[in-house]
């Protein structure tokens, strides 16, 4: 059992100075996880990693809904999630008519040459996978820690505890049918996604 393990059985038996103990072993990790996801919003993009980390953190291991975590990979799925609700909440938030939403931001600094890079809209996204999730939740999950969690195919077919061949499969499908979702959108870009 590695060191994650034991810390997260110790959360979960409601040892309450277990979570302070997980905080610094899984840091980095949960860091790299956010910056990535952060380096693929649109501009304007106000949430820093580390507030999404200690946010995302804070959910996972609220002692009022003491969560089950089955393994490493289990918590770093539920991390990835638990990412994708934040940043999704905070792109409605920023949609809303009180926050600007009908108004496109523009920085001082980049008001003379603005350019919209290819970022995927979270709201479409976080729809069209609710969409997948109903139809095949495996495949959703899959993307899930693939997108969201950064994980490889290898590290999301251990998780999932699914072949690589069959993760293979089910990621082929899902990008497809994301794609044709998402058909007035990006879908999921190359240069998102962490290669196999």
């Amino acid at each position: 059992m590695t060191d994650i393990t034991q810390i997260l059985s110790q959360i979960e038996d409601g040892d309450p100075s277990a979570a302070e103990q997980l905080l610094p072993v899984v840091y980095d990790e949960l860091r790299k996880l956010a910056a990535a996801k952060l380096a693929n919003e649109k501009p304007g993009q106000t949430l820093q990693a580390t507030a999404l980390v200690h946010d995302a953190y804070i959910r996972l291991v609220d002692v009022e809904a003491a969560q089950h975590w089955n393994s490493r990979g289990h918590f770093f799925a539920a991390a990835a999630r638990a990412m994708r609700r934040i940043l999704v909440e905070n792109a409605r938030r920023k949609r809303t008519l009180k926050s600007g939403g009908a108004l496109n931001r523009v920085e001082l600094r980049d008001a003379d040459a603005v350019v919209e890079g290819a970022s995927t809209d979270l709201i479409a996204l976080d729809e069209a996978l609710a969409r997948l999730e109903a139809e095949d939740p495996r495949k959703a999950q899959l993307v899930d820690l693939r997108y969201f969690g950064g994980l490889t195919l290898e590290q999301a077919a251990d998780a999932m505890k699914i072949s690589r061949a069959t993760a293979n499969r089910h990621w082929a499908y899902a990008r497809a049918w994301l794609r044709l979702e998402l058909a007035g959108e990006d879908g999921i870009p190359e240069e998102k996604t962490r290669q196999e």
